[in-house]
């Protein structure tokens, strides 16, 4: 893959809109997988790659979420063992076999959120003083957590809704809340995956940095505004990302 100026300005904005779509909703590796192929990557490498910025802008999104006060600090440890775990799973099927059988799943799971959203809103759109669920207390919440944490670590395009559908629909967390965990889970489980990748070589540095700086941006961005939209903001803009995310994933 060559490396120019033009090269470097697409992955750059590509990254920036995926990072804010990520840190709010889901679906940025929609947009970021494509380019990167685009651009000559195989598909494998392409999918190693876009680790690096996905890590990275968890990182600035957790980041900004905590300084808010939206991370349910106690919850981290039980939330993160069916993610990794489902993480490690995932990453090792995605380095080992074709990544082609589990998009059908996805856009299934992507449609079934957007009908929700539409049909019976109250499923994932709680209150901030709703209580929430620990994985413990919901045997839906668990095994939502770990599927998505398979899911992430073998492809990571979606996730976040597969994410959100755990932590909102499962554990009864306000969509906000639910949006600064997806964030800890996508964090966790991509930073296993990309280690797996690594050990695979199926990671290319260069585009992975550059798009990085651009993911990195846009989940500093989007942080800033989701902390100051309405619960009934960000649920209309999950449900739009929802029909892209179907839309792109047709595509793909």
């Amino acid at each position: 893959m060559d490396i120019d100026l033009p090269s470097i300005a697409l992955l750059c904005i590509t990254g920036f809109f995926a990072g804010a779509i990520n840190t709010v909703a889901g679906g940025g590796s929609n947009l970021t997988l494509p380019v990167l192929m685009m651009l000559g990557l195989p598909a494998d490498i392409a999918n190693g790659s876009n680790r690096v910025a996905v890590m990275l802008q968890c990182l600035v999104g957790l980041r900004g979420y905590d300084k808010n006060n939206a991370l349910d600090r106690p919850a981290l440890i039980l939330i993160l063992i069916p993610t990794i775990s489902g993480g490690i799973i995932g990453a090792l099927i995605a380095a080992l076999l074709p990544n082609l059988y589990l998009k059908p799943l996805l856009l299934v799971s992507i449609l079934c959120m957007s009908l929700v959203i539409l049909l019976r809103p109250s499923m994932i759109a709680h209150s901030p003083d709703t209580i929430a669920l620990t994985p413990n207390e919901s045997r839906m919440g668990w095994w939502g957590l770990f599927a998505a944490g398979v899911y992430g670590g073998f492809v990571q395009a979606g996730v976040g809704f597969m994410l959100i559908a755990a932590l909102a629909g499962g554990l009864r967390y306000d969509l906000l809340r639910a949006n600064a965990l997806k964030t800890l889970c996508a964090l966790a489980f991509t930073s296993v995956a990309l280690i797996v990748f690594i050990i695979f070589g199926k990671v290319a540095w260069a585009p992975g940095l550059i798009l990085a700086v651009g993911s990195m941006s846009g989940a500093h961005l989007a942080v800033k505004l989701a902390v100051r939209a309405s619960p009934n903001a960000i649920k209309w803009f999950l449900f739009l990302m929802t029909l892209f995310a179907v839309a792109g994933g047709l595509l793909l």
